[in-house]
This record gives structure tokens, C-alpha cells and sequence, in this order.
């Protein structure tokens, strides 16, 4: 199995398709396993020519975790999460990659372009934030995350997924797809849970997200080619994040979807495939020049 050594754990990562294709790393959000990405959103970025290389963030799935059932801060911040990036780019033997984060994710993203800066080609950032402007933050302070997390059988959380999931469509089946995400709920929820049930790592990453440094000015210095992509109905996070990005940003691209809350609409996979590969283009035509 393969895992990328770090200095006080392990970072565990899947590939897809073949190495000797572009290789683009996908980093999920908060308290979320690599098998959060849809099997459908991989299979089409394999046929556009990348090397998908999936990730399990510290303290999810089966990379190292930071604490047990009590533990509520794992003393690790967002600069040693995108360190575990750099690691896996190490680990495969990459000098560098295509880097795509979806909320905590596309933070953790931002976060290694400004460290890393030589190891990122493009980069992905879907529903993410450069801080911690009250604008930004949808949700409020989630007092959930500041105690031990419940434990839940399996179909009883499945069930609360599928009542969650009411709130991450806003506008009811707007995209007509409520079969599929019901399909999807089941299949990442379950299969998380067959994997690796461990909801004690929310809270270690939540404390890591509310120490995480701002980031709006930094960004200003990435100059990579960038896709930013949020939806207008996102509940989460609001969408005036990705406009301050991508004004920030020197080398950027803005998609705002209306309809789209924090959720990836299948209706729009093959959208987000060709902005991906469009970005990837960029850095690639730039090096050419």
C-alpha cells in the first residue's frame, strides 16, 4: 500500500491510470476520505490525460491519525498539511504536479503553492477561502467540533448523510440529479466507514483551519495558472472567496455556477475535467515559451 513518509506519520495515497500522463494530485476537504471524489469525476480525468493521485489528509482514512477519541487539537496546522503534499509528490518521484483541493482542500492547496512554490504546475480551487474574513464563512463556529465526536452505526450515518445532503442542494433537485447523489452519498458514506470510521480527526482538523494563517496577500505572489470555482448557493462557504482569489491571484480563472452549493453537481464533471485540463495546458504551453 502505498504510503508517503512524514516526520511523525504516514500519508496514505491512491494513482489512477498512467503514470506517464500528467500527473495531478486531488486533495479533499475536511474530515473526508480519498474515496470522497466520484468515481465518474476520476474516470473522466484518467481519459483527459491525467495521472490521478488521491490523498487521505492526516487524521482521515488511512494515513496517520493525530490523537484518539479525546483528543481534540493534534498540534499540527495547515502549513504541515500541505507539507504532507510536498511528501507524496516526493514519495512518487515527482518534481512537481497538478494540485486540485475542494474546500479544506483547496486551502491546503493555496498553502503549498506559497510554501512549495516549485512543486505546483497549476492548481484547482473548488469552494475554497483565503482566510478567515467573517464574508467567508457560512457556516459559523460549528460547536460540534469542539467535543469528542459521536459515534454512529453504520446505516444510522448514512441516514444523517442523506439529511445533510438536503442542505448542501439549496435549491432542491435543481439539477435534476437527486438519484445519483442519494447512489453517492451511499457509496461514500459506507464505504468510508468500511474503510476507516474515525470521526475523532474532524476536530484535530478543525482546530488546524481556525489557527490557519491568511493567505489573500500571499496568493497575490503564485503565478501559476489557477481555476477558481464556486457555486453561487454555496451554504458553507460563500462565494465572494473565490471573486477575492481570483482577483488576487495574477494568473487566474473565475467560474462561479448558479444552482451549485458545496457539493460537486455530476451535470458539471465534464466542466470542471476540461477547466482542469485547459489550466494544466497553460503551465504546460508557458514552459514551452
Amino acid at each position: 500500500m502505498p504510503y508517503a513518509p512524514i516526520a511523525d506519520g504516514e500519508i496514505y495515497y491512491e494513482t489512477y491510470g498512467d503514470m506517464n500522463n500528467r500527473p495531478l494530485i486531488l486533495v479533499e476537504g475536511g474530515w473526508t476520505q480519498l474515496i470522497g471524489w466520484a468515481p465518474d469525476f476520476v474516470d473522466q480525468l484518467e481519459q483527459a490525460g491525467f495521472y490521478v493521485i488521491a490523498v487521505d489528509n492526516r487524521d482521515s482514512g488511512l494515513s496517520t491519525h493525530f490523537g484518539g477519541p479525546t483528543d481534540l487539537d493534534g498540534g499540527y496546522g495547515l502549513e504541515d498539511m500541505a507539507d504532507d503534499i510536498a511528501a507524496v509528490i516526493s514519495h512518487i518521484g515527482l518534481t512537481s504536479a497538478h494540485v486540485t483541493g475542494r474546500s479544506m482542500g483547496g486551502m491546503i492547496a493555496q498553502m503549498l503553492a506559497i510554501r512549495r512554490p516549485e512543486l505546483v504546475r497549476s492548481l484547482g480551487l473548488f469552494y475554497s477561502i483565503p482566510g478567515r474574513d467573517p464574508r467567508y464563512i457560512l457556516h459559523g463556529d460549528r460547536p460540534e467540533l469542539f467535543s469528542p465526536q459521536k459515534r454512529f452505526a453504520r446505516e444510522e450515518l448514512i441516514s444523517n448523510a442523506l439529511s445533510a445532503h438536503r442542505t448542501f442542494m439549496p435549491n432542491g433537485d435543481a439539477w435534476g440529479e437527486s438519484q445519483w447523489y442519494e447512489a453517492e452519498t451511499r457509496r461514500y458514506v459506507g464505504g468510508a466507514y468500511d474503510r476507516h470510521y474515525s470521526p475523532d480527526g474532524a476536530p484535530r482538523q478543525w482546530a488546524a483551519l481556525r489557527r490557519a494563517p491568511e493567505r489573500l496577500d500571499d496568493l497575490r505572489d503564485v503565478p501559476v495558472p489557477t481555476a477558481v470555482i464556486h457555486g453561487r448557493s454555496d451554504h458553507v462557504l460563500h462565494w465572494c472567496a473565490a471573486i477575492d482569489i481570483s482577483e488576487a491571484m495574477p494568473n487566474s480563472e473565475l467560474h462561479i455556477h448558479p444552482g451549485m452549493g458545496h457539493f460537486f453537481p455530476p451535470a458539471l464533471l465534464p466542466s470542471f475535467v476540461d477547466t482542469l485540463d485547459r489550466t494544466a495546458r497553460q503551465s504546460e504551453f508557458a514552459k514551452l515559451r
